[in-house]
Formats: structure tokens, C-alpha cells, sequence
């Protein structure tokens, strides 16, 4: 069996290394919703994580606002509206 080329094998990054960020604002039953399943998946796995209001930084609002609630992970963006959990367990585990 060929060896697949090192340009297409992607580096495994441990959780602990991962950052998530939720975008939303104040009074959002969704983002509420949302909080809950990154605040479990990030404390079972060890990712640092952080909120974000819209309503206090113009370049998120601009960006996000149909969407909040929206999960950010390094970054980019991973999902809106509804976070399923085993979904960005996957994502930040890689499994």
C-alpha cells in the first residue's frame, strides 16, 4: 500500500492546544443553549474557551449578527444558530 504524502496528512493538535469562542449577545435563549454544550465539551476536554458579545464590537456584529449564536474553533468558524455537542467534541478530539 502507497504511503500517503506528508502534504496530506494533517497534524493531530491536542485539545489542550484547541480555543473556542462563542459569539452572541445578551438576552439570545439560542446562545444561552449554546453556552451550555461548549462550557461541557470544553471542561470534559481541557480547551480554554471564551465569550463574545456582538453588541459590544462592531466587526463581530457586522460579521455574525444573522447568525449568532455562532462557535468559533482556532478561530474559524465551526457552526451557528444550534451546537451539537458530539460535533464539536469530533472537531476539537479529531475523532
Amino acid at each position: 500500500m502507497a504511503r500517503m504524502s506528508p502534504f496530506f496528512r494533517r497534524k493531530a493538535v491536542p485539545p489542550r492546544e484547541r480555543s473556542v469562542t462563542l459569539v452572541g449577545k445578551p438576552g439570545c435563549h439560542l446562545c444561552d443553549d449554546a453556552r451550555t454544550v461548549v462550557e461541557k465539551v470544553c471542561a470534559e476536554l481541557g480547551v480554554p474557551w471564551e465569550e463574545k458579545d456582538i453588541t459590544r464590537d462592531p466587526r463581530l456584529h457586522e460579521e455574525y449578527w444573522e447568525q449568532i449564536p455562532v462557535v468559533l474553533v482556532d478561530g474559524e468558524q465551526h457552526t451557528f444558530w444550534r451546537v451539537d455537542e458530539g460535533r464539536l467534541r469530533k472537531e476539537l478530539t479529531g475523532n
